[in-house]
């Protein structure tokens, strides 16, 4: 006899099959959104690793107004800010010079941390408090009693003895001080010469414009003689084209220049911690006589370098530091010798006032006995460290050394530049000068004239490119032998005559 199946409606298959596959999909979906979260309310990640990501919307940042450029200087240099002359625009970097604030917080932090290191030669003393209220239930023919106490402790811990464990801890804070402080020496040392090489880079560009102003004059008186002489007879279109191409070439130069002065004075204004756009200009300087030399030997120099230089001393101190990490390493496989003590007092609030005092004296004397070898291996660590350390300050010793080394016999080959170049100028006029007469005389041909004025051009370049480069020189020679001053000035001896002319 067959079985009778239970009724079932015909829809309820199916509706059971849509739960099922509604269910999954949320699940998938739950467990998508638990794989990527969001950002925000929006995707975590990209939809596809060819597809930008879309960055949730963010407020639009304050922007300030912008501020005149007299509240960016300092007021007494805001009044001749159209004729700042070297110690203005250092004095205005060294203010507004990130660098400097970072090093001089650095150091600020350093000495608040040694301040805290000396700490460890007082006793700690400390106060502690608590209010206890206890009720009890009757019970077993007892009543219900009721307490309240204040019981206030002070407690007193002083480390007498540790063998140069606690004046270990102090000479690594004391030496990260000193190491704090000395490369803030030498980032202000820096910051001067990146504000000097500016300066004298936008010096020299002024310069060089100025010269090259004056060969397009030139070009210009050339190119108007040819066609004068053209028009009467005595020159050929030949002529005037080749001045016209000169006059060209000297404006297509001179455009060059226009174009890199304001860069170079965007990046003194950088230099300066100012906006590029900052309205100001340099005063130019009176004295051009450049000195020839300096009279101190490169021996002499490297000698006061290895003595003077900050970063230098830095790395010094940093050694000093690692080697007292050794003694505080050690000091944990020593014993010490703390005293300590506390008084107590309870105080029942409930009821009849009633004072109960304690006192505590205590003097602990404690040996490390095993610590599965930590305390020998952190020796050896601190050790390797301190030798480490001292490799890298000799290593950097000897760059110091190469340094000035090289810097001494830039300035000297300078040096050289700056007679050469004076040299070369002072003949370059004279020969431009006779082939002005002869070809104004009719004895010369154009083509001359032009070959002496380019001559004239590239000699007053020169000239300007070695006078620059020799302050500049001497500015990374005083930065490398670690005497650059905060006003740009070195106390280096420069060598002169009485005619300002090299010996």
């Amino acid at each position: 006899m067959p079985t009778r199946q239970p009724d079932v409606p015909p829809n309820r298959g199916r509706s059971r099959a849509f739960r099922l596959e509604t269910l999954a999909a949320v699940s998938a979906g739950l467990l998508a959104a638990c794989g990527t979260p969001g950002v925000r309310g929006v995707a975590g990640t990209a939809p596809a690793p060819n597809v930008f990501w879309t960055p949730p919307p963010s407020p639009a940042p304050e922007r300030r107004a912008a501020e005149p450029a007299a509240a960016l200087l300092p007021p007494d240099v805001a009044e001749r800010v159209a004729q700042l002359n070297l110690a203005d625009v250092i004095d205005i970097a060294l203010r507004n010079n990130a660098a400097t604030g970072a090093a001089w917080a650095d150091a600020r932090a350093a000495a608040a941390s040694y301040g805290a290191a000396l700490g460890q030669y007082y006793p700690s003393l400390t106060l502690d408090g608590t209010v206890t209220a206890i009720k009890t239930v009757p019970s077993a023919g007892r009543l219900a009693t009721k307490q309240q106490f204040l019981n206030p402790t002070l407690n007193l811990s002083w480390l007498l003895f540790d063998f140069g464990g606690r004046s270990g801890s102090v000479g690594v804070a004391r030496e990260a001080l000193l190491a704090a402080d000395w490369t803030h020496n030498a980032t202000l040392q820096s910051v001067v010469l990146d504000v000097e090489q500016a300066y004298f880079d936008y010096l020299g560009t002024k310069s060089l414009l100025g010269a090259q102003q004056t060969t397009l004059k030139e070009a210009q008186s050339n190119l108007e003689a040819a066609e004068q002489r053209h028009n009467v007879g005595l020159a050929t279109i030949a002529d005037v084209l080749q001045a016209r191409t000169a006059l060209s070439q000297t404006r297509l130069a001179l455009q060059t220049t226009e174009g890199r002065l304001q860069t170079t004075r965007g990046a003194l204004a950088l230099s300066m911690g100012l906006p590029a756009n900052v309205p100001y200009d340099l005063a130019v300087p009176s004295d051009t006589t450049v000195p020839p030399g300096i009279s101190d030997s490169v021996d002499a120099l490297i000698e006061r370098a290895v003595r003077e230089r900050p970063d230098l001393a830095a790395a010094r101190a940093l050694v000093a530091a690692a080697r007292a990490r050794v003694s505080v390493a050690r000091s944990q496989a020593l014993p010490s010798l703390s005293v300590g003590g506390t008084t107590a007092e309870t105080d029942f609030l409930s009821g009849r006032p009633i004072f109960r005092n304690s006192y505590t004296a205590t003097l602990t004397l404690s040996f490390p006995l095993f610590s599965g070898g930590a305390q020998i291996y952190d020796v050896k660590a601190a050790a390797a460290a301190a030798d480490a350390a001292a490799r890298r300050a000799h290593g950097f010793e000897q760059q110091v050394i190469y340094e000035v080394f090289n810097a001494f016999y830039a300035l000297r080959t300078a040096t050289q530049q700056v007679r050469t170049s004076a040299d070369l100028l002072t003949s370059a006029t004279q020969s431009e000068q006779v082939a002005l007469g002869r070809y104004r005389a009719g004895a010369g041909s154009l083509l001359d004239l032009l070959t002496a004025q380019a001559a004239l051009a590239g000699a007053r370049a020169d000239a300007i490119a070695a006078r620059f480069s020799w302050y500049l020189a001497l500015a990374q020679l005083a930065h490398d032998t670690g005497v650059l001053g905060l006003d740009g000035g070195t106390p280096l001896h420069v060598r002169t005559d009485s005619t300002g002319t090299p010996k």
